[in-house]
């Protein structure tokens, strides 16, 4: 966490959480959603009956800079909460898939989709062919273009042999929460 978001949070512990306003995408994309575009639906699933739509995504952030500061600022809190820390301000994040996005590097290591480097503990794959990757940080989805570099590592024996998972069992088995906003009551 950057050091003058931590000189936020001492100045100003008492801040309100936001939530619904960022999303993570499948692709590692990051994108904002405001009041508008809340009310369109959820980032993903169904809330209050009302379906995730192309129209309830957001805006896909573009701006570098943000873009990597959210990436040294994100986190996960003790209930698997996925937020980035907006100086004083907790904004949780709404997950496409997974709290991670997987890139595959040329050695067979994973990058994630905030630039860190990571090695691979274990390899899945799921009803619908997705790959996800476990690394130190946690688990994640490797990006589409990589897959079929994750199936040339897993057929040529360097990375394990995947193990077949439930997508829908993967927040509970590695303890994170896809939308933090479905714990919230909804907005009248």
């Amino acid at each position: 966490m950057d050091d003058m978001v931590k000189a936020a949070l001492a100045k100003w512990p008492n801040v309100p959480d936001c939530y619904g306003w960022l999303g993570l995408d499948a692709r590692g994309q990051w994108y904002l959603r405001d009041d508008h575009i809340q009310a369109a639906g959820p980032f993903v699933g169904v809330r209050d009956g009302v379906a995730a739509s192309p129209m309830s995504k957001g805006s896909l952030l573009r701006h570098d800079k943000l873009i990597d500061f959210i990436g040294r600022n994100y986190e996960a809190d003790g209930q698997g909460r996925w937020f980035f820390q907006n100086g004083p301000q907790r904004v949780y994040v709404e997950l496409e898939q997974t709290p991670w996005v997987w890139r595959v590097s040329a050695d067979g290591g994973l990058v994630s989709h905030t630039g860190v480097p990571a090695s691979l503990q274990a390899c899945f794959t799921d009803e619908q062919g997705h790959v996800y990757a476990l690394a130190e940080r946690g688990v994640g989805l490797v990006h589409t273009l990589d897959v079929w570099q994750a199936a040339e590592l897993i057929d040529s024996g360097r990375w394990p042999e995947p193990e077949a998972v439930h997508a829908a069992s993967l927040p509970d088995r590695f303890g994170y929460t896809p939308s933090p906003a479905l714990s919230q009551p909804a907005r009248p």
